[in-house]
């Protein structure tokens, strides 16, 4: 959204995004009075106010408010495609890409990035980290155009434009007992050693309702958000822990067995009767090409 094409409203925005006129003003790069007077301006126009100002708590947007933040989101977003059709007329290969992405799988996205931006080197990337409910919330305000997930509930408004089922893996070291049987049970899984993702990813809730369905209650060692933690702690202290097969890392003295479960949906989405800027349109492309 360029700044002198919707200031007025990006300033509205921001104030929403960041919670308080202090932040949104430190991002903006304005003195937190004079984005207030900004603010202020439009409401006597409006004949509304658009924020309810909580003292130290922040700001919060009103139902005018929402209103007006849905009207500048939609309104930036289709800026966005017609610079990016007016950019495809010159012909020109430049634009903004920004997805939402659960960490479990961002290698893959890393690798469709890496290859298509050898062809389009002046695309730019914005990811967002994000879990399945998070992700179609960036969707809807607007902050990402693609979503790659994991198992997102199914919504009316999700246009899905690619799907891959994915194995939950057991993952060890290759040293590591697991790692002579070709497939793993929960029962085999529990008698080790387990450092395991927290209940914000999609591979740890889903074995954990597994595990509700049976009698085992092993108590993992260690649990965290991080893979790259999971990672040195499996390949340091011998330990087993979870992951989605496509965000298996290679090479690195680790093996995995996929564990006796239904697999977990991987998707790549938009939202639905969206038109998506020329950059973003031929990525998801590439990318669903490229999902496993």
């Amino acid at each position: 959204m360029p700044p002198r094409l919707l200031r007025p409203l990006r300033h509205v925005d921001e104030v929403a995004r960041a919670g308080s006129l202090r932040r949104a003003a430190e991002r903006l790069n304005l003195a937190p009075s004079a984005l207030n007077r900004r603010i202020q301006e439009l409401e006597r126009e409006l004949g509304t106010p658009l924020f309810e100002r909580l003292g130290p708590r922040g700001m919060r947007p009103t139902a005018a408010g929402e209103l007006v933040l849905r009207h500048i989101r939609t309104q930036a977003a289709d800026l966005d495609l017609v610079l990016s059709q007016v950019e495809d007329l010159r012909g020109l290969r430049r634009g903004m890409v920004r997805i939402a992405c659960s960490q479990a799988v961002q290698a893959i996205l890393a690798g469709a990035m890496l290859e298509f931006r050898r062809a389009q080197p002046l695309v730019r990337f914005q990811v967002l980290p994000r879990d399945h409910t998070a992700a179609l919330a960036a969707l809807e305000a607007f902050e990402a155009e693609l979503v790659l997930t994991l198992d997102p509930p199914l919504r009316h408004d999700l246009l899905v434009l690619a799907e891959r089922p994915q194995r939950l893996m057991a993952v060890m070291r290759e040293d590591h007992p697991l790692a002579a049987l070709p497939e793993v049970q929960l029962r085999d899984l529990s008698a080790h050693r387990l450092a395991l993702p927290d209940r914000s990813l999609v591979g740890r809730r889903v074995l954990d309702a597994a595990l509700a369905r049976s009698s085992l209650r092993p108590e993992p060692e260690v649990e965290c958000g991080s893979f790259e933690l999971l990672w040195a702690v499996v390949r340091g202290e011998g330990a087993v822990t979870v992951q989605v097969e496509a965000g298996v890392p290679e090479g690195v003295g680790l093996a995995a067995r996929p564990l006796r479960l239904p697999p977990i949906r991987l998707v790549l989405g938009q939202l639905r009767d969206r038109a998506l800027p020329l950059a973003a349109a031929r990525f998801a492309e590439a990318l669903g090409r490229a999902l496993p």
